[in-house]
This record gives structure tokens, sequence and C-alpha cells, in this order.
């Protein structure tokens, strides 16, 4: 299947020292080689980039190690694809618009029978399930609330309800983010980690790369980074538990 990095930060922050990392499982140490994507925010803006070649092969990843991206939320997906061709339209990270801000998801795994007839607003553009059930979210929202985003308790709420609706179907491993916030559900494998003062090095798993965080940081950064498997070996990474959502805001986990 599918995996997936998150970065939620109180400070815009680096982002290539896990995305090193996390592309080498696209044709190094992982098979993940059925394209790619990134998206990012950058205050209410948020850019996209997707490409069908494996990262760890790709010109436009190379682009992006050389391009200053510097990220409050972000979500990453690297693709082995189980359903529909290897084309841009079904390659995440998704992007819609609701209540006038950008949505990003991106999913890992696999959901049987899943072809919801409740959709009218928002319509997937390519075949894959994981596209499916981000429109299912956004519709289900927009429904619910149709007087505008609610409170992020109401919001968190509804989206669990839809959330166990989905995964009764089968592996739903996802990241959502609206830019404010970034969620991560687990259906079998996500791991976190909060990185804060003091900092101290660390080293990728699956690239010879290590970097110091003490010399790229200030003592009121924090910063967390979500992944499908751990990226570095010398930090302690917090397994999500199986059926948990964990949201995260400001580089925290926070408790709604």
């Amino acid at each position: 299947m599918c995996q997936l990095l998150g970065m939620n930060c109180n400070v815009p922050t680096d982002m290539m020292f896990s995305f090193e990392g996390f592309r080498a499982r696209s044709g190094i140490t992982d098979h993940h080689s059925d394209g790619w994507g990134i998206g990012f925010f950058e205050g209410v803006g948020c850019r996209l980039f997707l490409d069908t070649r494996a990262a760890i092969d790709s010109p436009v990843a190379e682009l992006l190690r050389q391009y200053p991206i510097h990220i409050l939320n972000g979500i990453a997906h690297i693709r082995k694809a189980t359903v529909g061709e290897i084309v841009l339209e079904n390659t995440h990270p998704f992007l819609r618009e609701m209540w006038g801000k950008n949505w990003l998801f991106a999913h890992n795994g696999n959901l049987k029978d899943f072809s919801p007839a409740t959709l009218h607003r928002f319509l997937p553009v390519g075949v894959t399930d994981s596209e499916c059930a981000f429109c299912l979210i956004l519709e289900t929202l927009y429904r619910r609330f149709p007087q505008g985003e609610p409170d992020l308790g109401e919001l968190a709420h509804t989206i669990r309800e839809i959330t166990d609706e989905i995964s009764s179907h089968g592996t739903f491993n996802y990241l959502l983010s609206n830019g404010e916030w970034l969620m991560a559900h687990c259906s079998t494998d996500l791991h976190y980690i909060v990185r804060k003062a003091p900092f101290g090095p660390a080293h990728l798993i699956d690239q010879d790369v290590s970097i110091d965080f003490r010399e790229v940081t200030t003592p009121d950064d924090v910063v967390a980074v979500i992944a499908t498997q751990p990226l570095t070996d010398n930090e302690t990474w917090t397994p999500i538990t199986a059926g948990e959502t964990v949201w995260f805001q400001h580089g925290l986990a926070i408790a709604i």
C-alpha cells in the first residue's frame, strides 16, 4: 500500500529533511513507485506538486529539494497503485475548496465495495477509492453544516462519524488538513513525533543523512511529524492506535 507523511508546526518549518527519507521509500528502501505528491499551505494558499514518476526519480522532487519550503501544515504521499491507473488524477494528495478554505487529503489503504451515491457538490476527478472517500467527508460536512464551518469540536465529532462509516469498508489511514490544523486517522499504521526544545540530532532510517535541530531551530519551535513508519532511528516515535484519530495544531497533539 501507499505511505503518508504529514507536518504541523507553530512556525514555518523546513519539510525537506523528512521528505528526503520519505521519498527513498519510493524505490530505494521500499517499492512505492507509482507516483507521488506533496501539498503544503502558505497562508490560506496551498501549493500542490504531483508526479506519476517515482519520487526518488522525479525531476519535480529534485526541484523541491532546492526550493525553500517552509510550512505550517503539509501532506505528502508516495503511491503503490491498487485502484486506478498511474495518472495525475489518481495521485495524492487531493485538494478541494470548502467554506472558502483549501482542504488537503491523502489516504493509505484499500476500501472495498465503496461507491457512495450521495455525492453532488464534491465529485471525484479520478477513479480511486481514496478521492471518493475525501469527497464523501467534505460532502457530509457541507450538508451537515449549511451555515458554514462549525467549531472544531463539532467538526471533529462529525469527521469521526464519517471516518467510522468509511473504515467499515477496509483500511483507512489518512491525513487531512485545512491549513489551520492537521488530523491523522490510523487504521493500521501511523506514527508521530513532536519535536520541541531541548532539540537534538536526528538520523534518517532510509538515507544516511543527519541533522542537528539545535542549529536550525529556536527554543520556541514546535514541530509534529506524522508518517506511516518512523523516519528516524535515534528518536522515539509514538504509534497511533488502530481506530484512533489525533489532531495537531501549532505542532502539538491536542485534545478535542
